[in-house]
């Protein structure tokens, strides 16, 4: 039985379970510490627990996440539910953050291993990562204390022995550490799950602490550089406020997700964008497996009012569309859009985030340049492949079964594309005479 040290309140029943599961099955020399901050400068880095093994001091964060979960980059894409930023990712950065808090009390606990893992608690969680990034770093509840204990983890150059350095270890913890009093809060929205992020941003699941129990919201907590001079901090918040600047200018759309707040907290260290919690999957997850042609037509009612009120999306791919059980879809990821003229841009950040595949011919080195155009380009990327199962290229965009306003939609002069709103008329009026795309609606409207 392990030794519970200190703590703070849990957050959730998942991370009750994994401290009671440690408590009751890792070795009785093994130390927890849970629901802890590591601050770090202006940085405030939440911690769900701290396992002191006899060969490393691991960072470990709780997943309550249902179902099969596929790694895409740098993105997790759970089913039901918008794609967040990988928590390995961010814990990886905690971890190496922790390590050098532990390093400047002692500078022998350079030896230390400060190992990180996610634990997924839902016994239905499957992981899939095809580039194997993440995985190494991800387990299950019944593997915990297996891979909590192996000391092949630690890397070459540290100790596999970490009992010499406990004292100092523990010393150092009590330095840097501190306990977390109350689930994170912000404004009146308290957190119910840490979802996943980088450096720049996290995502959280949260409800009204007015109402517990009511719905929840999604919250993106963007961090921001108090102490930067005047022109770079006004650059920074326009670039954090360019999601809500460009969603309030949409009215709200059943096809859009809707933005319910935007403020600052602290001393304008962090900022913090409320949305809607819409139920659904990425798209992402969905290609290569059938699509019902209205998700395609709710794709491109989301694009059209978008257009229609001057927001370019700029960054549309599938892990930007959200899919209900009921075949909804729901346009979503506004970081990056352009809500009409305004006398400064964040189109310098989008070469950075761009999928190549979705991008139109005329942008592809120039991103600055992404019109409503560009935007019916990449529907039209997304909708190709949703037919086929297959990127477009030059030699197959012709291809049979796939609409005319589907072709136009990627062809490579931007004026002889249609309008979302064009596209969209055409699709609804697909001759079904034609048996070729008879049989082509057929499929897309029974599904896989």
């Amino acid at each position: 039985m392990a030794q519970i040290v200190g703590g703070g309140r849990p957050v959730n029943d998942a991370e009750r379970r994994v401290i009671s599961y440690l408590r009751d099955h890792a070795p009785a020399d093994w130390l927890l510490l849970h629901n802890v901050e590591v601050p770090r400068g202006d940085d405030v880095f939440e911690v769900d627990l701290l396992v002191l093994t006899g060969h490393s001091l691991a960072v470990v964060d709780v997943k309550g996440s249902r179902g099969r979960i596929e790694v895409s980059g740098t993105r997790w894409y759970p089913p039901r539910r918008e794609a967040f930023g990988s928590p390995v990712t961010k814990l990886r950065g905690t971890a190496k953050a922790l390590k050098g808090l532990l390093v400047s009390r002692a500078t022998q606990l350079e030896r230390v291993y400060v190992d990180s893992l996610v634990v997924l608690t839902s016994p239905d969680a499957e992981l899939v990562d095809p580039a194997g990034r993440d995985a190494p770093n991800v387990t299950d509840l019944p593997g915990l204390v297996a891979t909590l204990g192996d000391v092949s983890r630690v890397r070459r150059g540290c100790s596999p022995d970490v009992r010499p350095y406990l004292t100092a270890v523990l010393d150092a913890l009590n330095q840097t550490v501190r306990r977390s009093t109350a689930p994170p809060r912000f404004g009146n929205w308290e957190v119910e799950e840490q979802l996943g992020g980088d450096a720049k941003v996290t995502e959280y699941r949260a409800f009204n602490a007015t109402l517990p129990g009511s719905e929840t919201v999604l919250l993106r907590v963007y961090q921001a550089d108090p102490l930067a001079d005047h022109e770079a901090r006004a650059a920074e918040r326009q670039r954090i406020a360019n999601a809500y600047q460009s969603l309030a200018r949409i009215p709200p759309h059943p096809c859009v997700v809707r933005s319910r707040d935007f403020f600052a907290i602290d001393d304008e260290s962090r900022f913090v964008l409320v949305l809607d919690d819409v139920h659904g999957e990425a798209l992402h997850l969905s290609l290569g497996k059938g699509a019902r042609l209205g998700v395609i037509q709710d794709l491109l009612r989301g694009l059209a009012h978008a257009h229609a009120n001057g927001v370019v999306h700029r960054a549309l791919t599938p892990g930007c569309v959200l899919v209900t059980d009921d075949g909804h879809a729901v346009l979503t990821g506004f970081d990056y859009a352009k809500p009409g003229p305004r006398n400064y841009t964040v189109a310098h950040e989008l070469g950075n985030v761009l999928d190549a595949h979705y991008v139109a011919p005329e942008c592809q080195e120039r991103p600055d340049r992404m019109t409503t155009a560009s935007d019916v380009y990449a529907a039209g990327a997304i909708a190709y492949q949703l037919l086929t199962g297959e990127l477009p290229t030059s030699s197959d965009v012709h291809g049979p079964d796939v609409p005319d306003v589907v072709r136009r939609m990627l062809d490579h002069s931007p004026a002889k594309r249609p309008s979302a709103a064009e596209a969209l008329d055409a699709l609804q009026g697909v001759p079904l005479q034609q048996s070729r795309l008879r049989r082509l609606v057929r499929r897309l409207v029974s599904g896989p």
